[in-house]
């Protein structure tokens, strides 16, 4: 399993989750962004600095990732195209899209969007919360323990 993140938007406190994550289960991760990003020294951990532009990290992650790999993102078109590649999905909130709710939250997304393009003050997502950074390493940490095990199930046959 491979671990993209979405970077440009995820938060300081997430990175440090993944960083931490990705070295205690030795599965590479990489921060792709429109930016100059820090990693710690690791060959698990890379950082890739994609042109400015709209979609560039996105399209980036969606042509490198394979059923399998899990994603990083809170944009729910990325997480829609990684989805149907096969990869799992989680947001910096810890939740999880799938293929059953994706379709929702695409429709949520489009409304919100007409709302705001007709003058609608819609607001913006809640601040994020300790709350949030835990339901994110629950969620991270219960998805790379079953790929450790379907890891491990796989060497043993």
């Amino acid at each position: 399993m491979h671990i993209w993140v979405d970077a440009d938007a995820c938060p300081v406190v997430i990175k440090d989750i993944l960083y931490r994550a990705a070295l205690r289960s030795q599965q590479p991760l990489t921060l792709v962004a429109n930016q100059m990003l820090r990693t710690p020294p690791s060959p698990l951990i890379r950082a890739v600095q994609v042109p400015r532009g709209f979609d560039v990290a996105d399209d980036y992650i969606v042509e490198r990732a394979f059923a399998g790999d899990l994603v990083i993102t809170a944009d729910i078109p990325l997480a829609s195209e990684a989805l149907q590649k096969g990869a799992l999905v989680l947001s910096p909130r810890g939740e999880r899209y799938t293929t059953e709710n994706i379709s929702e939250r695409l429709s949520i997304r489009d409304m919100m969007e007409e709302l705001r393009s007709a003058g609608v003050d819609t607001g913006g997502p809640a601040a994020f919360n300790q709350a949030d950074r835990r339901a994110f390493a629950n969620a991270l940490d219960q998805l790379l323990q079953k790929a450790l095990r379907a890891d491990a199930a796989k060497q043993q046959s």
